[in-house]
């Protein structure tokens, strides 16, 4: 067989990670005509089924997943190529948003790779809540590394996340009538989470603790003081996951998406291409 148009794994890629083949014909900046065609010449050279497609949805095949890691494999080695012989030229500047456990656990190791691969390339990065970055897409950020509910927005999938109720390591906070808690503002994501499970489930509880800051909010849950939400992927030394039942109601699942600015020069597309082809590798276990 020979080698496959990397124009037409682009396309397949964009439609599985957007699961719509509209939502990424206007990323590509292609007709939804263009896409389809495209998709459909991949799965004859492959002569294999990639998507089941539907008037109410589109889903990957299981050959579909088992290719997309290919694809992706692919594309990535193609940019890197590029990258790396192009480096020198790729100048200017490209603005982040991200969550404070991304930024401060994931993000940081990944810049550094980006400031030697792309030595021209001025990064600045700013930690808030996803609600609010998404807000400033475009006229602040380049991109937005934001967390939403499984299955319900936009962007580009870079992994799965669970949320899990947290506590003291040496603490049975969750067996407190009412029960303590440790949220984040009221934009929080997990905040609103937390509080319709609670509510819900009829367990009375009261708000201990308040803090945009995640860092000062696990420092209390640390101390006993409260329990907290975070994501299953960064529980931290000091804190213990505490499993839905009789004691405390399941969480949603989530997605951690990142956004684009559609109006980003090449340079600036090429390292967002580049960074999320590193968080995918780098939030793989997740």
């Amino acid at each position: 067989m020979s080698s496959v148009d990397p124009e037409l794994l682009r396309a397949f890629v964009v439609v599985a990670e957007r699961l719509s083949f509209t939502r990424a014909a206007g990323q590509l900046n292609r007709t939804q005509a263009t896409i389809s065609l495209q998709v459909k010449r991949l799965e004859e050279r492959l002569q294999v089924a990639l998507f089941r497609r539907s008037t109410a949805r589109v889903e990957l095949t299981a050959a579909g997943e088992s290719f997309l890691i290919d694809a992706r494999r692919i594309l990535a080695l193609n940019e890197q190529a590029i990258a790396r012989v192009s480096n020198q030229q790729v100048a200017g500047r490209i603005r982040i948003g991200v969550m404070e456990d991304y930024g401060t656990k994931i993000l940081p190791r990944l810049l550094a790779d980006i400031a030697a691969r792309f030595p021209l390339m001025q990064v600045e990065m700013e930690i808030g809540l996803t609600a609010r970055l998404l807000k400033r897409l475009g006229s602040s950020f380049d991109a937005v590394l934001a967390m939403h509910p499984q299955d319900t927005a936009d962007g580009e999938l870079i992994c799965r996340e669970r949320a899990i109720w947290v506590g003291a390591a040496a603490h049975a906070v969750e067996e407190l009538d009412p029960l303590p808690v440790a949220l984040s503002d009221p934009d929080c994501l997990f905040r609103s989470w937390a509080v319709e499970a609670l509510d819900r489930a009829g367990r009375p509880w009261r708000l201990a603790y308040v803090s945009p800051s995640l860092a000062a909010t696990e420092a209390i849950v640390e101390q006993g003081l409260a329990i907290t939400v975070v994501k299953g992927s960064m529980l931290r030394p000091g804190l213990r996951t505490m499993d839905p039942g009789q004691q405390l109601p399941p969480l949603p699942g989530a997605e951690i998406r990142l956004h684009r600015n559609a109006m980003s020069s090449p340079g600036t597309a090429l390292v967002i291409d580049y960074l999320a082809h590193r968080l995918r590798l780098s939030t793989s276990g997740s």
